[in-house]
């Protein structure tokens, strides 16, 4: 189970305290792939949203003419998912277990939700630390030439 002395390295987690950090690992549980496992299919209702723990995982997207390519790989303390709390879209990519042993921590959707209307605090720094990844992987993300 994700601990809050392990949650605390995550930037989702930034500025939350150590009581909020219980309440949010509460929510969750820890779920074990290995190399090759789907996590989660591009186009499929964005559940959950992973943080991983340990291992690493592979970003994999399909542009609009069909064609499937590696767009990052993530690693420990990274986020999976998030833009499905943001929008409740569908997954935009497909993420696959890059390594044996890769361990993440799932929290469903709706609870994630339920927990941010619940207790506002909480909710707005997970959302500004939401906000502040997204901002920063549009800033920063890989692009594909084939994609346009």
């Amino acid at each position: 189970m994700a601990t809050p002395s392990i949650m605390k390295h995550v930037e989702l987690f930034r500025g939350l305290s150590d009581e909020q950090l219980k309440q949010v690992a509460l929510l969750g549980k820890e779920e074990v792939y290995q190399v090759g496992d789907i996590l989660c299919e591009q186009d499929a209702p964005g559940d959950k949203v992973f943080i991983i723990m340990r291992g690493q995982v592979e970003i994999r997207v399909r542009d609009r003419r069909g064609t499937q390519y590696s767009a990052v790989y993530l690693g420990a303390g990274q986020v999976i998912g998030e833009m499905a709390l943001v929008d409740e879209g569908k997954r935009s990519a497909t993420v696959i277990a890059a390594e044996d042993e890769t361990t993440v921590f799932a929290i469903p959707s709706d609870a994630f939700v339920r927990l941010c209307k619940t207790d506002t605090h909480i909710g707005y720094l997970l959302m500004r630390n939401i906000a502040q990844d997204l901002s920063f992987k549009l800033r920063h993300g890989n692009t594909n030439p084939s994609s346009d």
